[in-house]
């Protein structure tokens, strides 16, 4: 967390060391069942082979896809997040290999490749999101497909003036939590701020750095890619995307060697 240092956080795990890794696991928010099943359920039925998961994470969606019976591989950049796969149901079966998504490589040729939960917006620059869309290109046999999954940026309530908006804010006796994005519309950068308060007063302050693309962007990234748009939906149970979706689930397919 900013303004402390943990002696077990590795600089080489960036964003998400030992310290953000220990807590990812709540069983609350997005790793409660019922946001898990519905993702696993759509891949499950997506997958027509191995699949590979870029920044797996701590098998948040892996494992339970494997546990299905799914081959799934993963890339991670994180080693304190990707040691926690193999203690979860299915999590054993799942070969996770370090590196960044961008261009780390994995062995064979996948029916799916996907990339889940915002991840696609923590590569910071439009040429790194190309080359995922690239890699994830490279990893998938002619007719496989690539799927995200991602927050769209929620710039319908910016002001003129504004460049702040809240997202989160919690009260109580074991302390608070607010939460907030600040958006740059010229660059297309933003940042999650996330404000703790333990009920003894004390805080921390964590700043993550992010780059939004809109569903149009991503699919000239997947043009450039040798891909083409197949599904577009507004969350896992496929329902339309409208104006007022706060996300899509994205699925593009494999046109070309």
């Amino acid at each position: 967390m900013i303004g402390s240092v943990n002696v077990e956080d590795d600089p080489a795990d960036g964003w998400f060391p030992e310290s953000v890794a220990a807590d990812y696991d709540d069983p609350r928010g997005a790793n409660a069942p019922e946001v898990v099943t519905p993702a696993v359920d759509v891949l499950e039925e997506l997958a027509d082979g191995p699949v590979l998961e870029f920044a797996v994470g701590t098998g948040r969606i892996a494992a339970p896809l494997a546990a299905r019976g799914v081959p799934v591989s993963g890339i991670e950049l994180s080693r304190a997040m990707a040691a926690r796969i193999a203690g979860k149901p299915g999590g054993d079966a799942v070969d996770v290999v370090l590196g960044d998504m961008t261009t780390t490589r994995v062995g064979g040729r996948f029916s799916l490749v996907y990339l889940v939960y915002n991840t696609i917006s923590n590569v910071t620059t439009q040429d790194g999101q190309v080359d995922v869309f690239r890699n994830a290109a490279a990893h998938l046999r002619p007719g496989g497909l690539f799927l995200v999954e991602v927050g769209l940026p929620d710039l319908r309530r910016l002001p003129p003036g504004q460049d702040t908006v809240p997202f989160a804010m919690e009260a109580g006796a074991a302390g608070g939590y607010v939460g907030f994005d600040q958006y740059d519309v010229v660059t297309q950068q933003f940042t999650s701020n996330h404000v703790t308060v333990s009920p003894d007063g004390t805080g921390s302050f964590r700043r993550l750095p992010f780059r939004y693309a809109w569903p149009a962007e991503m699919d000239l990234m997947a043009r450039i890619a040798g891909m083409r748009l197949k599904h577009r939906w507004a969350d896992w149970d496929r329902s339309e995307l409208t104006a007022d979706s706060t996300k899509h689930v994205s699925v593009w397919e494999k046109t070309r060697a």
